[in-house]
């Protein structure tokens, strides 16, 4: 599929996401720039006027509280850090709140941790609020929940955010605003040019991938295209543009050639599928035998503990474990009936040898399999 094809499945999307990053609300000084936010906010609202459906996810709450309270440089202790987001976190949300008010629109703040989007019950709740919002025309303003979020239940940076939230409300296209004018290649010696089209996200890509985060972020041109790449692959095109360049929105909303997209792949997976293997981090893997790889590759059937031959990590039942072959290939992720304790005495075992109640260790319907 061409660049112009591919970009007129974003100008025809009704619902869209746009990730704005830190380096593109807060100037170098560390002070929020108000001018460029304004800007975003209209062409938000313009797209709105459209009858378009937008959910903002936005970083620069710690950014604002580091400017609130006069510190030089991000922290890296976990509570300044908790700190300077939740003073920064109710500045960001009123500069919000006043800047849609003045273009007709309501907002509505959505704090998330990973653990919330992982957990089955609180992702579905988060789910039917951001649906929600959008049904009643209200603009949902989505950030990491900073000040609780710890290293075991946080995302890690808004791209990752970002593309979660576009798999959450099934979006139709993903923009990601960051400071420069998308992903570029080497074009010969301490030269680079702009990609405009990219079928997926490959390792050379991301080898190629230049730009950290910085004082105010901690996300860079690699966290954006290994978002991109989840998202894309998923079937949701996603357009990496400069935030700093006028009317960027408007530009990438409309399928223009700006920045670098990311073209859609075809996809199947439903809802719950996406929540199996999109929005968990595995918390161990099971390795099987070459004749319970067939039965799940080719026949469909669940996994039995007759056919796992090791068990790896620490783990409870209903944890999301990763499932591998014996010359280390993935096959699939899954939702274990079992813990690692249980399965290191179930493992192996024919039925006739376990209890009469001892169900699948992963039933065929909560198992997703890994494209290769």
């Amino acid at each position: 599929m061409d660049s112009t094809n591919s970009r007129s499945k974003v100008a025809a999307a009704r619902r869209i996401v746009v990730k704005i990053g830190s380096r593109v609300l807060v100037q170098r000084s560390g002070r929020p720039d108000t001018r460029r936010m304004r800007a975003l906010v209209r062409q938000v609202a313009a797209l709105r006027r459209e009858g378009r459906e937008v959910v903002v996810v936005s970083s620069g709450a710690i950014g604002s509280g580091m400017e609130a309270l006069g510190m030089k440089r991000r922290p890296t202790a976990v509570p300044d850090l908790q700190m300077a987001a939740a003073v920064g976190q109710s500045r960001l949300m009123a500069a919000y709140d006043a800047l849609f008010g003045k273009e007709g629109f309501r907002i509505g703040q959505v704090l998330l941790t990973h653990d919330d989007l992982r957990h089955r019950s609180r992702h579905l709740n988060a789910r039917n609020t951001m649906m929600n919002l959008l049904r009643h025309g209200i603009v949902p303003i989505v950030n990491e929940n900073d000040v609780v979020a710890t290293e075991e239940i946080k995302f890690g940076d808004n791209d990752l955010l970002a593309a979660l939230v576009s798999l959450l409300v099934e979006a139709d296209a993903l923009i990601l605003l960051t400071t420069v004018d998308g992903f570029r290649a080497p074009a010969g010696p301490k030269r680079t040019k702009r990609v405009p089209l990219l079928h997926g996200v490959s390792d050379k890509e991301l080898a190629m991938a230049v730009g950290k985060g910085s004082e105010l972020s901690t996300g860079g041109m690699a966290s954006k295209l290994q978002s991109a790449g989840m998202v894309a692959a998923n079937g949701i095109p996603v357009v990496i543009a400069n935030g700093r360049t006028d009317d960027v929105i408007t530009e990438a909303a409309a399928g223009q050639d700006t920045g670098t997209l990311i073209a859609a792949a075809a996809t199947t997976l439903s809802h719950r599928e996406r929540w199996i293997a999109l929005f968990h981090r595995t918390q161990g893997a099971l390795v099987v035998d070459d004749g319970a790889r067939e039965a799940l590759e080719k026949k469909g059937r669940s996994l039995l503990p007759v056919g796992i031959q090791s068990v790896e990590g620490d783990f409870e039942p209903g944890a999301v474990v990763a499932i591998r072959a014996l010359d280390g290939t993935a096959i699939a992720h899954g939702l274990t009936d079992y813990s690692s304790t249980e399965l290191h005495l179930l493992k192996g075992k024919h039925s006739a040898e376990l209890p009469a109640d001892t169900a699948e260790v992963i039933h065929r319907d909560n198992m997703v399999f890994v494209k290769r």
